[in-house]
């Protein structure tokens, strides 16, 4: 008896493919809603918008790139000044006039830190007084005012330190702070008491220098709006304090020949004739010269 064989059937010989697990980082993403995704996503970007405009449009970053020498210097104004203390260290004064440009401009003043509080005065200010004079800038002195002396007594040793003359700036009262335990109102008058007694002594009213911020909350008042105003407002294309001011100091970290280090830049709101006429006796000298020329 015969029988017929079944024909045989191929065998397919494949190699199995393995799959590679994904990554914890991947399994994780693949458990996370949609929605989270895109807020995900909205808040990388809006960090890298952050970082940018810190970095490139805000006042740090104007700081950042003032300091490699891109500084923006305000526009419209020609009569550029320095203010300087020991914080500088000895200053080549013949460089400095000979080779100083802010801007391309000449320095045309220099602010000078005088006195601080009731009983210190600034290690470098009678040569730094002296030098600027001799080297023919419009010079100024300024008083740093103390949370830890009363405003009688630190009128008092500006005057008996400080002695201007013809062709000198107002003297000047930099105020930055306001003694904790003292009253809103008791500071103002503390301050006032400080210029209208500088006032009587020279003859002018004295400059007031702090930063905007400090003069709208402390030093608003219409008494104060007597006095000249030089505003500290650092890495800004433009002032956005509303009232009047005649100077402006824009950066501190200027770069010039003679100095080491960095110094602040400053600009007057006004014409160098007006900046003059601004000093002590400076009406009458100019009418003096006027006269001379005709």
């Amino acid at each position: 008896m015969s029988t017929k064989r079944k024909p045989q059937q191929k065998r397919h010989l494949t190699s199995p493919v393995r799959h590679k697990r994904p990554g914890l980082f991947v399994r994780m993403l693949q458990h996370v809603p949609g929605w989270a995704v895109w807020v995900g996503g909205i808040a990388i970007v809006a960090l890298y918008v952050y970082f940018f405009y810190y970095l490139f449009v805000s006042p740090f970053g104007f700081r950042w790139r003032a300091l490699y020498g891109d500084i923006r210097y305000p526009e419209g104004y020609e009569i550029h000044g320095i203010d300087i203390s020991h914080h500088q260290g000895e200053i080549d004064w013949d460089e400095l006039r000979d080779k100083g440009l802010i801007n391309e401009s000449p320095i045309r003043f220099v602010m000078i830190k005088a006195t601080e509080g009731a009983s210190r005065i600034d290690e470098n200010f009678r040569n730094n007084f002296y030098q600027a004079r001799e080297h023919g800038f419009t010079r100024g002195a300024y008083h740093f005012y103390s949370v830890l002396s009363s405003a009688q007594n630190q009128a008092a040793f500006y005057i008996r330190n400080v002695k201007l003359e013809k062709g000198d700036l107002p003297p000047i009262l930099d105020v930055e702070s306001k003694p904790k335990n003292q009253t809103d109102e008791a500071f103002k008058a503390s301050v006032l008491q400080w210029l209208r007694i500088v006032e009587k002594h020279y003859g002018l009213p004295p400059i007031i220098y702090t930063y905007h911020k400090f003069k709208e909350r402390y030093l608003s008042d219409p008494e104060f709006d007597e006095y000249p105003y030089w505003i500290a407002h650092y890495y800004v294309d433009k002032i956005t304090y509303k009232g009047q001011w005649k100077f402006w100091q824009h950066t501190d970290v200027g770069r010039l020949p003679g100095i080491e280090g960095n110094v602040d830049f400053n600009i007057y709101n006004g014409s160098f004739y007006d900046l003059r006429k601004m000093t002590i006796g400076g009406r009458e000298q100019i009418g003096e010269e006027a006269y001379q020329d005709e």
